[in-house]
Order: structure tokens, then C-alpha cells, then sequence
């Protein structure tokens, strides 16, 4: 796994499993993604919203998140690597600030990936485990993502 250097900007670096296929990881992350394209989820001061896929298939997963209130951008990715004989589904995904001054960012990049799991849903899917530190992801020990 690639490990990010939190001294440039934000970042999130987490690793999830599952234990179900990668296919309804993936259609259960693009659906979320769709789902929370538009500012309406914003009105209450939250963050789940503006997402938007870029790219994907069964094994990649490309999208953006714009903070609503400083329209900050950060580029989100969720690789798929299914394990063993397809029944489970290990995903390595990573959420980065465009900005390059935004190093401490209070958790939103973290809360940029686990918003997707916990709104889909996949959080609470069968062995579900979720791996990361704040060394791999930027406040991850601190971040409140009920408010994002």
C-alpha cells in the first residue's frame, strides 16, 4: 500500500474489508456516490453531499467531494481487490485535498470515505473491518463525521 505524505495536505488513507463480493461493494459505492451528487443533503450543514463519480468499474472506483461550505475539492479512490474465490472484497481507498495548504482538515478526508460506507450502508455488512491510523489518514483519531 502506497503511504501518503500528510505534510503536503490532507489526506485519508484507510483499508476495509468486507465480507461479501466486491461486485455489491462496488455498485453499493457508486450508488451512494450518485445519490449524493446534489447540494440537497447539504442544507443542514452536513457533507454528504456534492460527490461526484469521475470513473469506474468493477475494480476502481474515481470520484470527487466538494466541501459546500469552502469548496474545497478532494479526490477520492476505492480499489477493489477481491479475495479468496471472490467471496470477499478488500478495498484500498484514499482521499486527497487538491489544495495544498489544507494539511490539518479536521477529519474530512477520512469522513469523505467512511460517509460513502456508512450511507450505503456497507458498514454494516458481514466482516466489515476498517484499518487506518492517524500516520495514514490526517486526524483520523479526531474526526466527527456526524457533522460532515
Amino acid at each position: 500500500m502506497l503511504i501518503p505524505d500528510n505534510t503536503q495536505r490532507g489526506t485519508a488513507s484507510c483499508t476495509v474489508f468486507f465480507g461479501i463480493p466486491c461486485h455489491d461493494v462496488f455498485i453499493a459505492l457508486v450508488t451512494q456516490i450518485k445519490q449524493w451528487t446534489t447540494a440537497d443533503n447539504c442544507a443542514h450543514g452536513g457533507e454528504k453531499c456534492l460527490y461526484k463519480l469521475e470513473s469506474s468499474d468493477v475494480h476502481f472506483i474515481k470520484a470527487k467531494h466538494t466541501t459546500p461550505v469552502k469548496k474545497y475539492v478532494d479526490d477520492l479512490t476505492f480499489r477493489l481487490l477481491p479475495y479468496p474465490f471472490n467471496t470477499n472484497c478488500h478495498v484500498v481507498a484514499l482521499s486527497v485535498s487538491e489544495a495544498w495548504y489544507a494539511i490539518l482538515d479536521y477529519g474530512t478526508n477520512y469522513c469523505n470515505l467512511f460517509n460513502l460506507v456508512e450511507g450505503s450502508g456497507l458498514n454494516q455488512s458481514p466482516g466489515y473491518k476498517e484499518v487506518t491510523s492517524d500516520f495514514i489518514c490526517t486526524q483520523h483519531s479526531t474526526a466527527n463525521c456526524t457533522i460532515y
